[in-house]
C-alpha cells in the first residue's frame, strides 16, 4: 500500500486558494481516479476536484469551509500502486495536524516569505506580520498561524508603515497589496453587537469572494456613471412574433438579453477602447470581445463568459446564455467558463429594476445594465403613443474611459437597438 496526497489544485489563472465547500466522500470510501471527491469554491468558480488516484480515502485533512492555498493538503488516499508507503509520509502527515510544528527559534531565514493566503488574511484583518511568530520551517508564518490568532482575538495590528515582504508566489499587485483605505476601514469598523432575535449568517466562500472583488473594484477603479433610454418597441414586437417558433425549433426560449448583447458587441467593435483594461502604466485594448453575463442563484452571483461573442448570431448568443445559466444553476461551471471576460452585460431588468448603478467587474473598464422594458407614453411625430422603453445604465472606469467615448458608445448601442426589427435583423 502507498499513501498519496491530494493537494488543492489551481482552478484558474491568478487563483491562489480555494475553500472546501462540501466533501463528496468520507474516510474509508473507495474512489476511482478522476472521481469527484470535493466541491471547492474560489473567487472565480465553483468546481469539483477529482481524485488523482484510485484507492481508499485514509484521512480528510481540510474541513468543510476551510480555505487552503494552492498546493496545500486536502486529504490522504491509500492506493495499491506500491508495496510500501514513501518514507516521508509520516513526517508530512505530522505537518497537517492541528498542533503547530515546533521549530528552531533561532532560525528565522523564512520569516518574511509569506504565501498569498497568509498575505490576504493579514491584509483583511490588518495584522502586522512582523509581530507574528511563525511555526513553519525557518520561522515561516503559515496560514494556520494566522487562523489561530484570529480565533484567539489577540491580533497584532499593522502600523502606519508597511514592511517589505517577499511573496512566495508571483501574484498581481492588486492582490499582493491591500489598498490603504481598506486597512483604515478595517481599523475603524465598530464591532456589531447582536441582540435577541438576530440571525447570524456565516459568510460562505462564494459570498466572501464576491465581497472582496466588489471592494477591490470600488477602491481601485474610480467609477463614473451614465444612462440612456431606448425605444425598443419594434424589437419587442419582433421578438414576440418569433419567440414561439424559435422555442419549438431550438428547444429553449428566446429572451430579450441576446438582442441587447448583440447590439453591445456590434458597438464594441466600433469603440474598442470600451473593451479595455487598466494595467497600471498602460491601457490594454482586448482583441477578443468576450461578454461576461451575471447569473444569480439563491445565495450568490456568478459571471460566466460568452467567448468571441462578436462572432455569434443572436441565436448563437441565446444558446450560450441558456447553456451557461444552466451550468450555474447545476453547479457545473468550469474554470474556463469564468475566464477571459472583457465587458459585462448585466440583466437587472429581469427583477423589475428600472435604474441601477452597477459595480464594474474588475479589471474590466465598464459594465452595462439592461433595465426592465416598460410601456410608457411618449411623444412620436407630435402625438402621444404607448412605447416600449428601456434604460441602459453604464458604469465606467474613469482611468480608462472618459464621458465622450462612453457617450458615443451608448448612443451607438441605442441606435442599433432602435433599428432592430423584422426587416433589419436576422436571428440566425
Amino acid at each position: 500500500m502507498a499513501i498519496e496526497k491530494i493537494l488543492m489544485p489551481q482552478l484558474g489563472e491568478s487563483v491562489t486558494e480555494g475553500t472546501i465547500g462540501r466533501w463528496l466522500v468520507s474516510v474509508g470510501d473507495m474512489v476511482k481516479k478522476y472521481d469527484p471527491i470535493a466541491e471547492v469554491t474560489t473567487d472565480k468558480v465553483n468546481s469539483e476536484v477529482p481524485s488523482s488516484f484510485t484507492g481508499k480515502i485514509k484521512e480528510i485533512v481540510a474541513a468543510e469551509g476551510e480555505t487552503l492555498a494552492v498546493g496545500e493538503l486536502m486529504c490522504l488516499i491509500e492506493t495499491e500502486d506500491a508495496q510500501t508507503a514513501p518514507e516521508t509520509t509520516q513526517a508530512e502527515e505530522a505537518t497537517t495536524t492541528s498542533k503547530p510544528v515546533q521549530t528552531d527559534e533561532g532560525d528565522q531565514s523564512m520569516k518574511k516569505r509569506y504565501s498569498p493566503a497568509v498575505l490576504r488574511l493579514a491584509q483583511e484583518h490588518n495584522i502586522d506580520l512582523e509581530q507574528v511568530t511563525g511555526t513553519g520551517k525557518g520561522g515561516r508564518i503559515t496560514r494556520k498561524d494566522i487562523l489561530a490568532l484570529l480565533e484567539s482575538g489577540k491580533m497584532p495590528k499593522a502600523q502606519a508603515t508597511t514592511s517589505e515582504v517577499t511573496a512566495e508566489q508571483t501574484t498581481p499587485s492588486v492582490e499582493a497589496q491591500a489598498p490603504k483605505v481598506a486597512q483604515q476601514e478595517a481599523v475603524s469598523q465598530p464591532a456589531i453587537q447582536t441582540a435577541q432575535g438576530d440571525v447570524e449568517i456565516p459568510v460562505s466562500g462564494v459570498r466572501r469572494a464576491i465581497a472582496n472583488n466588489m471592494v477591490k473594484s470600488k477602491h481601485e477603479a474610480p467609477h463614473a456613471w451614465t444612462m440612456v433610454e431606448v425605444d425598443v418597441t419594434d424589437l419587442v414586437n419582433y421578438r414576440n412574433k418569433v419567440k414561439a417558433d424559435f422555442k419549438n425549433k431550438e428547444g429553449f426560449s428566446l429572451t430579450f438579453l441576446p438582442f441587447f448583447i448583440k447590439a453591445t458587441v456590434e458597438a464594441l467593435r466600433e469603440f474598442p477602447r470600451i473593451n479595455s483594461m487598466w494595467a497600471g502604466d498602460k491601457i490594454i485594448e482586448k482583441k477578443d470581445i468576450n461578454i461576461s453575463i451575471a447569473v444569480a442563484t439563491e445565495d450568490a452571483l456568478y459571471v460566466p463568459v460568452i467567448k468571441n461573442a462578436d462572432e455569434l448570431s443572436i441565436k448563437g448568443i441565446a444558446k450560450k446564455v441558456h447553456e451557461l445559466a444552466g451550468k450555474v444553476r447545476a453547479g457545473k461551471l468550469s474554470p474556463d467558463d469564468m475566464q477571459g471576460g472583457t465587458f459585462t452585460v448585466n440583466n437587472t431588468g429581469s427583477f423589475g429594476s428600472v435604474l441601477s448603478q452597477p459595480i464594474i467587474n474588475y479589471p474590466q473598464a465598464a459594465i452595462l445594465s439592461v433595465e426592465a422594458i416598460v410601456k410608457r407614453p411618449m411623444i412620436v411625430n407630435g402625438m402621444i403613443a404607448a412605447r416600449d422603453m428601456v434604460n441602459l445604465c453604464m458604469s465606467l472606469d474613469h482611468r480608462v474611459l472618459d464621458g465622450l467615448v462612453a457617450g458615443r458608445f451608448l448612443a451607438r448601442v441605442k441606435e442599433i437597438l432602435e433599428n432592430m426589427n423584422e426587416t433589419n435583423t436576422s436571428i440566425y
